[in-house]
């Protein structure tokens, strides 16, 4: 079973494209393991604190409600617990299986609110060649009736778009948080997973606490079973997966065929080399350079990745840590995910005088910011009613001076004496 620290929870986490599909039907072939193909349902409770617009309106009170009333720590409290509720009863309807595998790819959205809840998950970062990637995101859009994803198009676009997030904002969110060392991190490389499967899933499974099972990698064979069956039912994931009876290394090199020249030194100038050589794609990068016949400067487009990521952040009506990394161990007390700030704080768990206290506080601030915004806005909306009323007048001749003569007039009661 999970347990509160989140003991017996994997997470599989990489950027959508990067070969999660594959990794985690293999996995799931293992007696002890149970997994689907995307969970996703952790974004859905850290966004209880930015509600949106709904059908039967109230945004506003529940807006106060969460970020105003219900303190950061129950808040955390609940959410844990329907998620063990959610994570057990899916172990219990998979006979024999004693950990569950979440593997939902967009979640760099919410790593550290993933890390307040289970510090203790074992946590495995599936990295691949980021051209590698991009050329995935290409050739499944034609697949799904798509014109192509267009690179270029999305890069220049101004306005927000979920997959050069992925692109740009999620790679590196991924890259900060491990880049630290931790026994519960472990690195998976797509390229040497379907090159030596057996090998590197006995090393996912030891970094696990089990035995490598013989025939994992060979997940054809398990096709028809109720494992496989719930698995392939959510029609989500890569779709090429199911064409295959085992990995295969078709797609490795596939990038230098789908990628345009254009394209490719369109991505490697936004990410820069350094990461490629972190993540040990230096050959790779080579070939992109002899490819374009550009030197690719070691820096990423700084300007760029804050724009993708102030756009996700806005969109998400909240804000993270930069360069955040991964908290194995909570801090003293609980850490504390705060909505639209950068960094968790730490809160002990308080007596409920205090508590009623501080929640009335809260309350109040609340009030006070809401009064400032809706402050705000009548000033603005006044400006523009000033700016309208100048502009007319400037419109008609010897305006200002009718307005004064006419000011006059009806001041002096229609000119009567």
């Amino acid at each position: 079973m999970v347990d509160s620290n989140g003991n017996n929870l994997v997470f599989l986490l990489c950027t959508p494209r990067s070969g999660s599909s594959l990794a985690t039907v293999m996995l799931q072939n293992h007696s002890k393991m149970f997994a689907t193909q995307e969970m996703w349902f952790l974004m859905s409770l850290v966004d209880l604190l930015a509600p949106q617009r709904r059908a039967y309106g109230g945004t506003g009170i529940i807006n106060q409600f969460y970020n105003g009333v219900l303190p950061h720590e129950t808040f955390e409290d609940a959410c844990r617990a329907f998620a063990l509720q959610v994570y057990n009863g899916l172990l219990q309807s998979s006979e024999g299986a004693e950990l569950v595998i979440d593997k939902s790819p967009r979640y760099y959205y919410l790593l550290e609110f993933l890390d307040a809840l289970f510090p203790e998950s074992k946590r495995i970062w599936l990295i691949r060649n980021p051209l590698a990637v991009l050329s995935s995101y290409k050739k499944v859009d034609k697949h799904r009736g798509g014109n192509g994803f267009d690179l270029a198009e999305g890069l220049r676009n101004p306005a927000f778009d979920m997959k050069i997030a992925d692109l740009t904002v999620g790679l590196f969110r991924y890259f900060d948080y491990f880049s630290t060392d931790s026994p519960y991190a472990h690195r998976l490389h797509y390229e040497k997973l379907v090159a030596d499967p057996k090998t590197q899933l006995a090393e996912v499974c030891r970094f696990l606490g089990r035995d490598y099972e013989a025939g994992m990698e060979t997940y054809g064979n398990a096709m028809n079973t109720s494992k496989s069956d719930l698995y392939f039912s959510m029609g989500v994931g890569d779709p090429f997966v199911a064409n295959h009876t085992a990995p295969n290394q078709d797609s490795v090199a596939i990038w230098k065929e789908v990628l345009d020249k254009r394209e490719i030194e369109l991505y490697v100038r936004v990410l820069g080399a350094r990461i490629f050589h972190d993540l040990g794609y230096a050959e790779q990068l080579e070939e992109a350079e002899k490819l374009t016949g550009v030197r690719f400067g070691m820096e990423p487009d700084e300007e760029l990745l804050a724009l993708r990521a102030k756009q996700l952040t806005d969109a998400a009506g909240r804000g993270w840590e930069e360069g955040y990394t991964m908290t194995s161990k909570p801090a003293p007390g609980r850490r504390l995910f705060l909505p639209g700030r950068g960094e968790p704080v730490a809160e002990s768990r308080l007596q409920p005088d205090t508590l009623q206290l501080q929640i009335t506080i809260r309350a109040l601030e609340k009030r006070l910011e809401m009064g400032a915004m809706e402050q705000r806005q009548l000033k603005s909306r006044l400006d523009t009613m000033n700016r309208k009323i100048n502009r007319l007048k400037s419109l008609i001749p010897f305006g200002s001076r009718l307005s004064s003569l006419a000011s006059s007039y009806l001041t002096n009661g229609g000119g009567k004496k």
